[in-house]
């Protein structure tokens, strides 16, 4: 959770990470991501071992996504 979270927190110019939790010691973690801190060359090999993941499917089945962004 929190190394996702810091990833996009250092990546994106605006951004606001929403995440849900029903768990104190979830938000705990997530509010962590503050505390997370990356190196230029930590942030370069992470998102060069992101594009190397292939894909594969929809994100939803075909028809929930005839509904997505109308």
């Amino acid at each position: 959770g929190s190394l996702a979270l810091s990833w996009i927190l250092h990546t994106q110019k605006i951004i606001v990470p929403l995440f849900g939790t029903t768990k104190e010691s979830r938000l705990i973690e997530n509010i962590g991501a503050l505390q997370v801190s990356w190196s230029q060359k930590e942030l370069e090999i992470f998102q060069k071992e992101l594009t190397a993941i292939k894909i594969e499917g929809a994100r939803y089945p075909e028809r929930i996504n005839e509904m997505v962004n109308q």
